[in-house]
C-alpha cells in the first residue's frame, strides 16, 4: 500500500538536526514573508499561543498564554484574523509542497475529502448556517447544528512507525448556503489548486458516498476512491458498432443489476489481506469492470465487493475509477480515509478549533483555517525533529502503548517551547531539576 496510497518521511529531511524549538521557528519562520512586518509578529505569536494555550482556545486567551507582555494590543490580533491583507490560499500553497518535500513519496499520491461541521455560538457569525450534525444524527432521526460548514483535503502520509496513516489539511473551503457553489464545486476547486502546486504528482482521491460523484468530473491527474450506492444504475460498456450500422452509435451496453445484487450474485470470490488502519484484516473481494452512466458515462469503473468470510459485518460496495488498480488495494485506499475523520477529532478536541470568538467578516473561516493549518504543522514538525522515536511518558496502565498520538506530538511540542521559556529567562542552576521537569510536563499534557 505504501507505494502508492501514502508518503513516507524522509529519514534524514531538512531540518531534522536542529533543536526542537528552533526547527518549529524556522517552519514558522518559511511563511513570515507572506505577510507585512506587523502582521507576521501576529501569526507567530497566534500560532505559537494556538499550541501552548491550555483549555479554552479564544483568541484572548491565546494571546494571553503566548503575548504576556502585551507587546500587541488584543484587539490587533481580532483585526489580524477579521480584515488583515494576508491570503489564507497562500498559506495553504506553500505548505502543500513543503509537506510533500518533506516527506519521501511516489509521484502518487493519496488525498482525502470530508466536510466537518465546526460549531459556533450566536446566530450573527459570519457564514454559519444551520446544518446537519452529522454525530448526533442517527438513522431517520436528523439533528441541526449551527456553525460553519468546512470542506477539508487531506495528504494521506504513513508515519515512520507503521500503523495507521496521518491525515494532514492542505487546502480548506467554507459552504455557504446559497453560494452557488455544491460540497462537489468546492472540491473540485480545491483539487484543481493542489494539482496546480504540485505539477509533478498524480492523485488518487479517497472519499465518502457523499463525493462518488466526483468521479464524474474532470479532475486534473486523479483518480477516485469511493463507495458506490448500492441501487446504482450499472451497465455493461456500449458494444462495438457494426459495419455499415445506421443511426446514432450506442452509449451504453446491457443493464445489469444493482451492486448489491451483483455482489449476491457473484461468484469467483478471492482471500486477501487488506489494510484496515494499520491492520492486516482478511477479507473476501470480487471485482469487475463496468459502466456507472448516470456519473462517470465515458469511462468504466472498477467495482470492488469487499465482504467479512466470518460475515460479521457488512459487504462494502466500492468503486476505483483507475482500473489498473488491484482489488485488495482499492479495498485498503478506502479504509486510509479514515485518517480524516481523525484529523477532524483532534484539530476539535485537541487544538480547540471550534472555539476561538470571532464573528465578522473573514474571522470566523481564517480561524478554522489556521486550526487546521496547525495541526498540519505540529505534525510535520514531530515527523522532522523525533521521526519514530518516543517521546511520551511510559505509564503502567498502558505498557502497550507503541506509537504517537496527535496528543503526544502537540505533548512534545509544548514541552520543548515551555522548557526554553522558563529557563531562557532564569538561572537553572538555581533550580532543582525535578521541579522545573514536573512542572512542565504537567503543562505539556493540560488539555
Amino acid at each position: 500500500m505504501t507505494t502508492i496510497s501514502s508518503a513516507s518521511p524522509v529519514g534524514t529531511p531538512h531540518g531534522a538536526g536542529d533543536p526542537p524549538v528552533i526547527a518549529w521557528e524556522r517552519l514558522l519562520g518559511r511563511f513570515t514573508d507572506l505577510f507585512t512586518r506587523p502582521s507576521s509578529g501576529l501569526f507567530l505569536t497566534l500560532v505559537t499561543g494556538w499550541v501552548l494555550c491550555p483549555g479554552r482556545r479564544t483568541v484572548t486567551r491565546m494571546v494571553d498564554v503566548a503575548d504576556p507582555d502585551g507587546a500587541h494590543a488584543h484587539d490587533a490580533y481580532h483585526r489580524f484574523l477579521r480584515e488583515g491583507s494576508w491570503d489564507m490560499a497562500q498559506l495553504w500553497r506553500r505548505l502543500a509542497p513543503l509537506l510533500v518535500s518533506h516527506l519521501e513519496g511516489t509521484l502518487r499520491l493519496v488525498l482525502d475529502i470530508d466536510d466537518t461541521l465546526f460549531h459556533k455560538a450566536g446566530r450573527k457569525v459570519n457564514g454559519a448556517g444551520s446544518f446537519r450534525d452529522p454525530i448526533r444524527s442517527r438513522g431517520q432521526r436528523t439533528v441541526f447544528a449551527h456553525g460553519l460548514n468546512l470542506v477539508v483535503l487531506t495528504l494521506r502520509v504513513q508515519p515512520p512507525w507503521g500503523g495507521e496513516p496521518i491525515g494532514l489539511p492542505i487546502n480548506m473551503r467554507r459552504y455557504r448556503k446559497r453560494d452557488g457553489r455544491s460540497l462537489l464545486d468546492l472540491g473540485q476547486e480545491m483539487i484543481e489548486e493542489v494539482a496546480g502546486w504540485l505539477p509533478d504528482h498524480s492523485f488518487i482521491l479517497g472519499c465518502d458516498g457523499a463525493y462518488s460523484s466526483l468521479a464524474g468530473r474532470d479532475l486534473p491527474r486523479t483518480h477516485v476512491v469511493s463507495r458506490i450506492q448500492c441501487n446504482a444504475a450499472l451497465y455493461e460498456p456500449a458494444p462495438a458498432r457494426r459495419p455499415g450500422q445506421r443511426g446514432r452509435p450506442r452509449k451504453k451496453g446491457a443493464r445489469l443489476g444493482t451492486p448489491a445484487e451483483l455482489a449476491q450474485a457473484a461468484d469467483g470470490w478471492t482471500i486477501a489481506d487488506i489494510d484496515v488502519r494499520g491492520q492486516q484484516v482478511e477479507r473476501a473481494l470480487w471485482a469487475r469492470p463496468l459502466l456507472w452512466y448516470a456519473v462517470r458515462p465515458l469511462h468504466q469503473i472498477m467495482l470492488v465487493v469487499v465482504a467479512d468470510p466470518a460475515q460479521r459485518e457488512r459487504d462494502d460496495l466500492l468503486f476505483c475509477t483507475d482500473l489498473t488498480i488491484p482489488p485488495e488495494l482499492v479495498a485498503s485506499l478506502y479504509a486510509g480515509r479514515w485518517s480524516i475523520e481523525v484529523t477532524f477529532r483532534d484539530t476539535k478536541q485537541l487544538l480547540g478549533g471550534q472555539e476561538p470568538q470571532c464573528w465578522k467578516a473573514q474571522g470566523p473561516e481564517r480561524a478554522d483555517a489556521i486550526s487546521f493549518w496547525t495541526y498540519s504543522a505540529v505534525w510535520l514538525w514531530y515527523l522532522t525533529c523525533h521521526g519514530a522515536s518516543p517521546t511520551w511518558r511510559p505509564r503502567p496502565w498502558y505498557r502497550a502503548k507503541r506509537t504517537p498520538s496527535f496528543a503526544d506530538a502537540l505533548a512534545a511540542l509544548r514541552r520543548a517551547l515551555w522548557s526554553r521559556r522558563i529557563f531562557d529567562g532564569s538561572d537553572s542552576s538555581s533550580l532543582m531539576a525535578k521541579i522545573p521537569a514536573v512542572l512542565i510536563d504537567a503543562i505539556a499534557e493540560a488539555a
